[in-house]
């Protein structure tokens, strides 16, 4: 495969006005990678294969592989309950909620951005300012005093606060803050060495800026649209390398045993489209899965990537404004005949 197979790529990305990075890798060695846009527009820095892009719920992945961590330690089990954990009285946490339920999104808790019921991510803030939100601890009053959505294990409802509440209870167990469990068991163990939960207000180096495009053809950045840092359920920032290097090695099995790896990636539930693993999308087809993909989306965040398993494949968008990684992840899929 060559760079002429991903001439469409390359086309769609100037005509859409694409802002980021694309990779695509086969057995670690990389097919095929551009770039596009500015990582910061009023000073006009291009995007680069070393730039820093949010991810929003695409590291969803990452907490749920740090519970399979503590689990394969002992520490835990997918049927421990979380009621336990919480340190205050919370009438509306069902007692029968456990670990997998939580990693499942079939928990019934009430998000504290439930898709159904809003569709501006922005209405958060007006209440509760970003800027206050810095500790897992600080988004649980978002949600936690509100009722059940529905009752414990009836159906997939996908549900960030869920992956909120795994948060505490890695911080719980780890007697670590999240940031710096994931940073030091799983960035630092796979070489994601430009990765991090870094702070709106304190964003080092090569980082993108996140911006939301305005009917008038103007711009704003992201920096009074999504909490100032990032949690269990979102919001890490990665390079492509970055995430292609988690890829291989949680399938080489570098990260967790043989048995947990197989836990982690094993279908569980029925989601909306595909099917979900332990934080992981999972496109099953008739005799094999076909695909494990990650996605995500904020104002001024869109991510996409996926792992084939049949030829060792992954491919990571990132793109630093609410749209355009999904329009290239099509394209991508078809230069390699994924789709």
């Amino acid at each position: 495969m060559t760079h002429h197979d991903f001439q469409t790529v390359n086309a769609l990305k100037q005509d859409t006005n694409f802002s980021g990075s694309i990779l695509v890798q086969q057995h670690e060695k990389t097919l095929f990678y551009a770039d596009h846009g500015y990582a910061n527009r009023a000073e006009c820095i291009p995007n680069h294969r070393e730039t820093k892009y949010g991810i929003a719920s695409g590291c969803k992945w990452f907490t749920a592989i740090a519970i399979c961590m503590l689990v394969e330690r002992g520490e835990l089990t997918f049927e421990t309950k979380i009621k336990k954990y919480l340190d205050k009285d919370v009438p509306h946490v069902s007692d029968d909620i456990t670990v997998h339920h939580l990693l499942t999104h079939t928990s019934g808790i009430a998000d504290y951005f439930d898709e159904d019921e809003m569709d501006d991510f922005e209405e958060l803030w007006v209440t509760n300012p970003m800027y206050r939100l810095r500790t897992i601890e600080s988004f649980l009053p978002l949600f936690i005093d509100q009722p059940m959505k529905h009752p414990v294990g009836e159906r997939f409802h996908y549900n960030n606060a869920g992956y909120i509440l795994l948060g505490w209870l890695i911080e719980q167990i780890s007697k670590k803050p999240f940031a710096e469990f994931v940073q030091e068991e799983i960035f630092a163990k796979v070489g994601m060495n430009n990765s991090g939960y870094f702070e709106l207000d304190r964003l080092p180096p090569s980082t993108a800026s996140g911006y939301i495009d305005l009917p008038d053809g103007g711009y704003k950045t992201n920096i009074y649209s999504v909490p100032v840092k990032g949690g269990a359920d979102g919001g890490a920032y990665v390079t492509v390398d970055d995430v292609a290097k988690i890829w291989f090695k949680v399938m080489q099995e570098e990260l967790l045993s043989k048995s947990m790896t197989e836990k982690l990636l094993k279908i569980h539930v029925q989601g909306d489209e595909d099917d979900y693993g332990y934080g992981v999308w999972i496109h099953q087809g008739e005799k094999e899965i076909v695909r494990y993909h990650l996605m995500g989306y904020d104002p001024g965040v869109s991510f996409h990537t996926a792992y084939y398993p049949e030829n060792e494949t992954v491919v990571v968008v990132c793109s630093n404004q609410s749209e355009g990684a999904y329009e290239i992840m099509e394209a991508i899929e078809d230069a390699i005949g994924k789709r």
